[in-house]
């Protein structure tokens, strides 16, 4: 699926998602509850959730270039939903 074909509240959705399961990951990779052989490849889903969360944002900030109605970043990470 292409970056035009995608609608803004599937991108708002999708980093909201992305934002939720970094959080959940880091605290997953912070807790005792991981075991020693598994830390790398948890640390590598990881790394693989904020490179799709940064490409997200990159749309989305251009989506809020051309869509002012759109809330910021920020706004949008931040807010009780």
């Amino acid at each position: 699926m292409s970056e035009n074909q995608l609608t803004n509240n599937a991108i708002i959705y999708a980093l909201l998602s992305l934002n939720s399961e970094i959080i959940l990951q880091k605290e997953y990779l912070e807790s005792d509850d991981v075991p020693e052989e598994d830390i790398d490849n948890e640390q590598d889903i990881l790394d693989d959730l904020e490179q799709a969360f940064m490409e997200f944002v990159d749309v989305y900030k251009g989506r809020c270039k051309t869509d002012k109605s759109l809330p910021g970043l920020d706004e949008l990470l931040n807010n009780q939903l």
